[in-house]
């Protein structure tokens, strides 16, 4: 799947962990997901926003950047 959302993602130290919030999912409790590396804090972000999108949830604008 190909995301046009923004993901953050941040080392929390105080979770050990890799957090992610994706700016346009205002409406949703931040952070989204997260993982103990990088790669599967991103893996995890983009497996929400499919789960999302397969439960028929009405997804926000994603804020596109022009170069």
């Amino acid at each position: 799947m190909k995301s046009l959302y923004s993901i953050l993602i941040q080392w929390s130290e105080e979770d050990r962990c890799y957090v992610v919030s994706i700016p346009e999912f205002t409406d949703y409790s931040q952070p989204v997901t997260h993982g103990e590396t990088y790669e599967e804090a991103l893996k995890n972000a983009q497996e929400v926003l499919e789960m999302m999108i397969e439960d028929d949830v009405p997804l926000p604008v994603p804020n596109l950047f022009q170069a």
